[in-house]
């Protein structure tokens, strides 16, 4: 199977984690209460900007696509995952990993220029805010949304493109889901191309991203040094830090999953679980982050929780 080409086969192989049996279903349920803890937290976050008129403002309109992003990312591959787990399957069909490694590396995009849109919003707030409401309008707001998930879903969709004229000649995915890397991998021809296409976009959207958020946020640190409103400061300074842990989460997990592919001497295993934890952790903890640290938020969570309780 290993050598049939792929107009043959319409079936993949994944490579599963090793788990003892008697593991299999404590794993199974421990990843059960994760996704619907990320799906809750990030489904109370979309709801609560959807529900409440008090966050109905350009920050939070932008702020929705964080949230809708982690859903994506973390639906995309988790209950794939556990269902091989307890199923033991590894079989996939060729077009649904297809659209799997799609979603996962949109995701992968999507939250470093959603976190470039949030910066620029904050600069706009903080260091023009007599032109804030004259320039983020409901129509640039719905412009730079647009400009987002276009940007990401064009650069995501050269990668796939060339990926998919390849001839394959292999039919096992060295991975426990499906991406580019692990799908470049079932053809015998050369990759070049493809391989730099991926280092290209990678490289423009790290750029872009840090580009916009370095400027945005050395502008608010002067404004807010320059400020003698000690409480415009504070006020200021709350609202980027959530950002930025959120971006720091990202690229410390994102930069642990790289290494782990590079370090001959980590097993396959550790890899598979690094890779998984860019798809696990931002979506659990962006909303957790949110909810402490940004005041509107967690006012109205306490609000609603205190009407719920006096109800």
């Amino acid at each position: 199977m290993e050598n049939e080409s792929m107009t043959e086969i319409n079936e993949l192989s994944l490579d599963p984690f090793y788990i003892p049996p008697r593991g299999k279903y404590p794993i199974f349920f421990l990843g059960v209460i994760i996704y619907l803890f990320a799906i809750f937290c990030n489904m109370t976050l979309l709801a609560l900007i959807i529900f409440e008129r008090k966050l109905h403002t350009p920050m939070y309109f932008i702020l929705f696509s964080l949230p809708l992003n982690d859903l994506v990312g973390i639906s995309a591959m988790l209950p794939k995952v556990l269902s091989d787990i307890v199923t033991g399957t590894r079989k996939v069909y060729y077009h649904l990993c297809l659209l799997q490694a799609f979603l996962l590396h949109m995701y992968g995009g999507g939250v470093l220029f959603i976190l470039a849109a949030m910066a620029f919003d904050r600069y706009m707030a903080i260091c023009m805010p007599l032109r804030y409401r004259s320039v983020m309008t409901a129509r640039t707001v719905a412009s730079i949304v647009c400009l987002v998930w276009g940007l990401d879903f064009l650069l995501i969709l050269s990668l796939f493109v060339l990926q998919t004229r390849l001839p394959k000649c292999r039919a096992t995915v060295m991975n426990v889901f499906c991406d580019n890397p692990s799908m470049l991998k079932l053809s015998c021809s050369n990759t070049t191309l493809n391989n730099i296409t991926g280092l290209f976009t990678t490289a423009v959207m790290q750029i872009l991203s840090v580009s916009v958020q370095l400027f945005s946020y050395i502008r608010i640190l002067i404004a807010c040094l320059g400020s003698r409103r000690s409480e415009a400061k504070t006020k200021a300074i709350n609202t980027c830090v959530s950002q930025l842990i959120i971006f720091c989460i990202f690229e410390i997990v994102g930069t642990f999953t790289i290494l782990s592919h590079r370090f001959q001497n980590v097993s396959p295993d550790l890899q598979k679980i690094m890779g998984m934890l860019i798809f696990l952790v931002p979506p659990i903890l962006n909303p957790i982050v949110y909810g402490l640290k940004t005041s509107e938020i967690r006012n109205t969570l306490l609000r609603l929780a205190k009407n719920k309780i006096s109800a």
